[in-house]
């Protein structure tokens, strides 16, 4: 039986003869229904329509997105390392050109997302490298296609291996998690972000929403809650979720004004 893909948000649901009713990623008010109702795919025609692209950002850094845009855009980052690569975020499209070129580098040892609209295809994704899952337990609930290597974490920051760190900052879901890389930026760090801390259009600045797609702002509390979670962290570049969407440097300086200004923008005026 298939994996259905749901077309919208790419969130890949448990196997079944019929696809779900409906999509609750997708029901949420912190994203939407497609205008023409809940469609979906399968991997199989995903497979046959769309290919991943790899991108190298940096020494140590690839980018991996899919091409022509699915869903709702996002990239993932495989993270190399001789002790272990780390994948963050992840797609519903996993090619066989992408499978060997992966197993060629080291595979994948562990997966981290930062909040459920990019879980999408991480089951599988485990499946094919045979690697563990790391999830914020605040979050387990949206879990669409359940994994015996799902791991849950609790807490508000988690070590992994290899100089790598997950940071709780909440935001649209409780559990919304940053990846701190200590050697990202020539060894001045970087934090790769999802949307979490999300890099507009004028790069030099970020943006925080509960609602991206439907422009729902988060209040003065959850910002100053996400400011405070990387505060500790040194970091000079964010890599946000979308293509080409990176503060490349001063990013944490970035951070502190771009909060400033969106809670000055949420005051009522004098």
């Amino acid at each position: 039986m298939p994996h259905f893909i749901c077309r919208t948000c790419g969130a890949e649901y448990a196997e079944s003869p019929q696809p779900p009713a409906e999509c609750r990623i997708c029901t949420d008010e912190r994203q939407y229904v497609g205008w023409d109702g809940q469609t979906w795919t399968t991997h199989a025609e995903l497979s046959a329509s769309h290919q991943n692209i790899v991108k190298l950002e940096e020494l140590g850094l690839y980018s991996i997105g899919i091409e022509p845009s699915f869903a709702i855009g996002q990239r993932a980052f495989l993270i190399t390392h001789p002790a272990g690569n780390v994948l963050w975020d992840c797609i519903p499209l996993l090619d066989e050109k992408l499978v060997e070129m992966i197993k060629g580098i080291g595979g994948i040892s562990a997966i981290a997302i930062s909040h459920p609209h990019y879980y999408t295809g991480m089951a599988e994704w485990s499946r094919v490298f045979d690697c563990p899952i790391h999830l914020h337990a605040a979050d387990r609930q949206w879990v669409t296609r359940p994994n015996a290597q799902t791991e849950f974490w609790d807490g508000e920051v988690k070590v992994l291996e290899n100089g790598l760190t997950l940071i709780r900052c909440g935001g649209h879901f409780d559990g919304g998690a940053v990846l701190h890389w200590a050697a990202g930026a020539n060894g001045k760090g970087a934090i790769l972000s999802g949307d979490i801390l999300q890099v507009v259009q004028d790069r030099r600045w970020l943006s925080f929403m509960y609602s991206y797609p439907n422009f729902i702002p988060l209040p003065v509390s959850a910002i100053n809650r996400i400011v405070a979670a990387v505060e500790p962290f040194e970091y000079d570049r964010i890599y946000g979720a979308f293509p080409g969407k990176v503060v490349p440097t001063d990013a944490k300086q970035a951070v502190k004004l771009s909060a400033e200004r969106y809670i000055q923008a949420l005051k009522e005026p004098d």
